[in-house]
């Protein structure tokens, strides 16, 4: 990338950013960076804990669009001010933090299997304070937990684990071990981490990898159940939600799932045990990955979904909120480069305007990295309302996208005028 009118140091403050920008004319979009691996410690900030329970469900804004920070990204008292500048700036309110990372760490304290077996880690130094920090500007938490894929406790407690024939842990291509989805000891360690994080302080628990392995050699998987089947793993699934709902909603807080992009269309399983409708049931918001890079080409007919962003969403929330109500929708979108295709403000605002225009106001923004396009962002103050299409303009931005006409249905449910924070307040 060309290096016009950038806002590069990482970890600072949104001032510190802008005050190295290029005075030369503009040619590429503003990107905030907010990973880095923790390097310092920070003292305590002098919050009462009291403000999180004051606090909660006070979210600005009607609707709830955030992104993914990992618990690195908010390691430091720098990067964890940047955040806050970046929400006070633009259009977003919510943040989801990770609480349970890729490998298996387990950051949020005060998890006793984790800390007794030596999977906690001390990464966001006074988690709780930096959270009534958040909740006094406005801005909705959400805890994200890998639930199923853990390289970590099941190397202390191999009982916990898929199996391979020989009955030993099974790894996946990446040679990473995956928790049994049918095990309740299992189910009992991810949710005592849930119910930390919703003591912390948290709004919602987000649930990640709920789901049964999808690549390496699946034909090893060993399970408890030894009648392992498409819908025992489907049920298997529904049952966690089932719990988690029951343990969680006790505790005041909302639960959601991010699941593959295709279960918004897909009728099976997809092998892996996601089926939507049912999921969604026992869930407050579901989050699909809906990522056009991760979509094969040709799928909805489209040659290429990574070139076609508006296109390959639009098709995921048609097939959505024709199933579940538009609501309860909160997708993934993409913002990070994949294949040779460059995303950018255009490709970015391309996905949220496909959400709008099937009723989802909701969404939050991925980038491993933590490197988000602010100039694909709405400035603060413009985020309560947005402009939906009608439907001979959506197939203009379609045709023009990818060069032919493709099948759409007129959206079903109107857009409600219950937000998502309004449902959540009258549900309190």
């Amino acid at each position: 990338m060309k290096n016009k009118f950038y806002f590069f140091a990482a970890i600072l403050s949104l001032f510190a950013l802008m005050s190295c920008a290029s005075t030369k004319p503009v040619a590429q979009p503003q990107t905030v960076i907010l990973e880095e691996p923790q390097t310092q410690q920070i003292e305590p900030d002098v919050i009462a804990v009291g403000v999180i329970s004051a606090l909660n469900g006070e979210t600005r804004g009607n609707f709830i669009r955030g992104i993914h920070l990992s618990a690195y990204a908010v390691a430091t008292q720098k990067s964890q001010n940047a955040v806050i500048d970046l929400m006070n700036s633009t259009e977003l309110n919510a943040v989801v933090i990770d609480v349970k990372e890729i490998d298996g760490a387990v950051c949020v304290p005060g998890v006793k299997t984790a800390i007794a077996y030596g999977t906690s880690r001390n990464v966001i130094p006074n988690l709780q304070n930096y959270l009534a920090r958040l909740k006094e500007e406005g801005v909705y938490t959400i805890a994200r937990l890998v639930v199923f894929r853990d390289g970590m406790i099941g190397k202390k407690i191999p009982a916990l684990t898929v199996k391979d024939p020989d009955g030993n842990p099974w790894v996946d291509r990446k040679n990473m071990m995956w928790l049994d989805p049918y095990n309740k000891q299992a189910w009992d360690y991810i949710l005592e981490i849930a119910e930390a994080a919703a003591d912390m302080g948290f709004d919602e628990i987000q649930f990640d990898y709920i789901r049964f392995p999808s690549d390496g050699n699946l034909k090893l998987c060993r399970y408890s159940n030894p009648n392992h089947t498409h819908a025992t793993a489907s049920k298997a699934l529904v049952d966690f939600l089932k719990e988690a709902n029951k343990r969680l909603h006790a505790k005041g807080v909302k639960i959601s799932i991010d699941v593959f992009g295709l279960t918004t269309t897909a009728t099976d399983d997809m092998g892996i045990g996601q089926k939507l409708v049912e999921m969604a049931e026992w869930v407050d918001y579901v989050s699909p990955m809906t990522y056009p890079s991760h979509y094969y080409n040709d799928t909805y007919n489209i040659p290429v979904p990574n070139k076609a962003p508006y296109t390959t969403v639009y098709k995921s929330m048609e097939g959505a909120t024709r199933r579940i109500p538009p609501e309860k929708m909160r997708p993934w979108l993409q913002d990070f480069s994949m294949f040779g295709v460059k995303y950018g403000p255009e490709q970015v605002r391309a996905q949220m305007q496909a959400c709008y225009d099937n009723g989802v106001g909701d969404w939050i923004l991925w980038n491993a990295s933590c490197k988000y396009t602010k100039d694909a962002l709405l400035m603060d103050g413009e985020e309560h309302n947005y402009k939906k299409n009608e439907i001979a303009e959506v197939k203009q931005i379609i045709f023009k996208e990818v060069g032919k006409n493709i099948k759409i249905i007129e959206p079903k449910v109107e857009v409600s005028t219950t937000t998502s924070t309004d449902k959540a307040e009258s549900e309190k």
